[in-house]
């Protein structure tokens, strides 16, 4: 049976609003919300542009609602975390009252059989809103807003710039190849997988010689040096992100694997500055002590188990130019 391993990415995201949605999510604060007049129609959420033609709209903007009536739904029994309601509920789309384009927003109207085309629902607002359409928490059923929580009031300046945290998870299947590596790690044993067609040797991947689709098993395995030569490297300066644990430069180097044409790609240093990492520079394989917590494999790149990482040998430098060509 395949294993996966999930993983998260949350990144800071920042972007200056401009002043058609500056004046809309400004609105929201106020618990009011605004459409733009496009000819005869009216545009909600706003836009900058004709959606027809193409042309820019003059920033003409006219307060809807701020109830309505729903046009269509969707029922949603199981919410995730990522929803705006933590408990069953619809989205839908909402033609305010002065609108002429429909709003897509949740409503929480208790159960499906609760929801119907052409209900008339009103927002129910956050009592403390900065700006964002979340500042509707959703809409309920009836012709009154109301309000969660204590009002906090409006923005005390115009909304002009939207900060958040993007982020996204993800599942990767881990191949069993993947985890016997791992585990021959736990031995100090760096393990690749040698095809019998091509006789080129893999580190990670799926268990298959990608040139010759052969799958490889434990019969074509072939222990590899625990020595190397950088090829190549990047230099990262920390930028301070949810979960960033680094605060100075660090890099992540290409080991080239004595007597091998394996290339291990990103790879951690220690007791190397970053100042001394160079290509061509000799490295010697780090591992972690029996017993001690070592990554299950799985994520982007190679695997590491228990090779923690790569130390300068002490050796002179290999002066090939053609080094920075191996990259894999």
């Amino acid at each position: 049976m395949t294993r996966f391993v999930e993983s998260t990415i949350t990144f800071p995201y920042r972007r200056s609003l401009g002043p058609m949605l500056s004046a809309f999510m400004t609105a929201l604060t106020e618990r009011r919300i605004l459409g733009i007049r496009c000819g005869e129609a009216v545009l909600v959420p706003p836009m900058e542009w004709d959606p027809a033609t193409g042309a820019a709209l003059p920033l003409d903007l006219v307060e809807v609602g701020p109830a309505g009536t729903v046009q269509s739904w969707t029922w949603v029994p199981a919410p995730t975390e990522q929803h705006p309601v933590q408990r069953p509920f619809a989205f839908a789309f909402v033609l305010l009252d002065g609108a002429t384009t429909p709003l897509l927003h949740a409503v929480d109207a208790g159960s499906a059989a609760a929801m119907a085309d052409g209900m008339r629902v009103a927002p129910r607002w956050r009592g403390e809103r900065v700006g964002r359409i979340t500042d509707i928490a959703c809409f309920v059923p009836g012709e009154q807003p109301e309000l969660d929580g204590d009002d906090t009031g409006p923005a005390a300046q115009p909304v002009e710039i939207m900060d958040y945290n993007a982020r996204i998870t993800y599942r990767n299947p881990v191949p069993p190849s993947a985890d016997r590596a791992v585990e021959l790690s736990r031995q100090q044993r760096l393990v690749g997988m040698r095809c019998p067609q091509c006789e080129r040797t893999y580190v990670g991947g799926r268990g298959y010689c990608p040139i010759d689709s052969i799958e490889l098993g434990e019969e074509h395995e072939i222990d590899l040096a625990h020595t190397g030569t950088i090829t190549n490297f990047v230099i990262i300066t920390p930028v301070q992100y949810p979960g960033q644990t680094e605060t100075e430069p660090f890099a992540r180097v290409f080991v080239l694997i004595d007597d091998s044409d394996v290339v291990l790609a990103y790879q951690p240093t220690i007791e190397l500055p970053v100042a001394d990492v160079r290509v061509g520079r000799r490295v010697a394989a780090v591992w972690a002590s029996p017993g001690e917590e070592i990554d299950a494999g799985g994520g982007m790149g190679v695997s590491l188990g228990a090779l923690i990482g790569w130390m300068p040998t002490g050796e002179p430098d290999i002066a090939d130019p053609d080094l920075v060509n191996r990259i894999f």
